[in-house]
């Protein structure tokens, strides 16, 4: 029996994660250890450790990391306390293995912690790039840090080879939070009114807007430009909150303030979860903002999407992506090329939804010791 340990920051991940916590659960030889982290013991972000709590997956430590700033110094002192937390976390339980996602420094600070304790890594999404973040160097680094690594597309498993990680351990698994679309139940509008306070019209564009954090400076400014674009737009406007990073709670702040003064056809949504968000994705006209998910899951839909600025640059896309500059003209131009995209053939180039059995079959394969620990550069002949 392997205690598989997986690090959850906030609803993004937690939903991405469903899929593999269910396959691990699942398996006979395979036992789930929660560690609960990051947005999802904030009342603020909607103390969504409540959802993993309604869903059953036990959760053996959490571990508060974020303080009341979101400056440079705030994040770095989250980081300080995430690495203390968890390295008190794993001198009372000590997972076989510990499973982490993607790019986030709460991410970082488990798996610095983890280091001395020699717990093999199992790290999901490397390879990726995000070329206007501090999650850059976060990913990259995550990945040295590890042993294993299941990537999305083949493309991103070359560029871990490239950094040295042997290719027996890089498996091209697909993102495992397609496999939600084979489970999860999309909502009517009339149910996401009745559930999640909704009142959208068809057709409305959904924004998902997060912090840049290597152009902190000029969030807020990038930020009024999309709101100008927005407000000569026709549709409704549904926005979701934004990450946890470095000047998110002035974003919040104006986004509540342009939602409840300057615009009736504008709402705000805290938090909608997995049914919920995947459920605005297949009724909205266009998405847009700088996340992940424009990239990952949208495509799946069919949903065009406008990628604004540097956050995202560097992804591989579906062909559902349309990048922009941050100005409002270059905004409204990429909505109205969007909006007028042909995806009826449209293929997502990250997976084919069966992510999470391809990652729970290798993970039952290896056996954790000082062996896996070993890691020996790669150089191809």
């Amino acid at each position: 029996m392997k205690t598989i340990g997986v690090v959850t920051s906030a609803r993004a991940d937690y939903g991405i994660y469903i899929p593999v916590l269910r396959e691990i659960e699942a398996a006979p030889d395979l036992k789930l250890e929660m560690y609960v982290t990051g947005m999802h013991l904030v009342p603020e972000y909607g103390n969504t450790v409540q959802h993993i709590e309604r869903d059953g997956f036990p959760i053996s430590a959490r571990i508060p990391m974020l303080g009341n700033s979101d400056t440079a110094g705030g994040i770095g002192a989250s980081i300080g306390r995430g690495v203390m937390g968890f390295s008190e976390a794993f001198e009372r339980h000590r997972p076989d293995m510990l499973m982490l996602l993607g790019d986030r420094y709460e991410m970082l600070a488990a798996a610095s912690a983890a280091l001395p304790f020699g717990l093999p890594l199992i790290h999901l999404h490397g390879g990726e790039s995000t070329e206007g973040l501090i999650d850059e160097a976060i990913r990259h680094s995550i990945t040295k840090m590890s042993h294993l690594h299941f990537v999305s597309t083949e493309a991103y498993a070359k560029r871990v080879i490239q950094m040295g990680e042997q290719p027996a351990n890089v498996v091209v698994s697909g993102a495992p939070g397609l496999d939600n679309l084979r489970t999860v139940r999309l909502l009517s509008l009339e149910e996401l009114k009745a559930q999640r306070g909704l009142s959208l019209k068809k057709p409305f564009i959904l924004v998902t807007y997060h912090p840049v954090t290597l152009e902190s400076s000029q969030s807020i400014a990038h930020l009024d430009e999309l709101f100008a674009a927005l407000e000569t737009a026709d549709q409704d406007i549904l926005f979701t909150y934004p990450n946890a990073d470095t000047d998110s709670r002035r974003i919040i702040a104006r986004i509540e303030s342009f939602t409840a003064n300057n615009n009736p056809r504008a709402q705000i949504a805290v938090n909608l979860g997995t049914q919920g968000y995947f459920s605005v994705m297949s009724h909205a006209a266009a998405m847009v903002g700088n996340s992940s998910s424009g990239i990952i899951e949208a495509a799946s839909f069919k949903l065009p999407v406008v990628n604004i600025g540097n956050r995202q640059l560097g992804r591989v896309t579906s062909g559902n992506v349309i990048h922009t500059e941050t100005s409002r003209a270059a905004i409204l131009e990429g909505l109205r090329a969007a909006l007028a995209l042909d995806l009826s053939s449209l293929v997502n180039i990250y997976g084919d939804g069966n992510a999470a059995g391809r990652i729970v079959k290798k993970i039952r394969e290896v056996q954790p010791g000082p062996k896996m620990l070993l890691k020996r550069f790669y150089s191809p002949a």
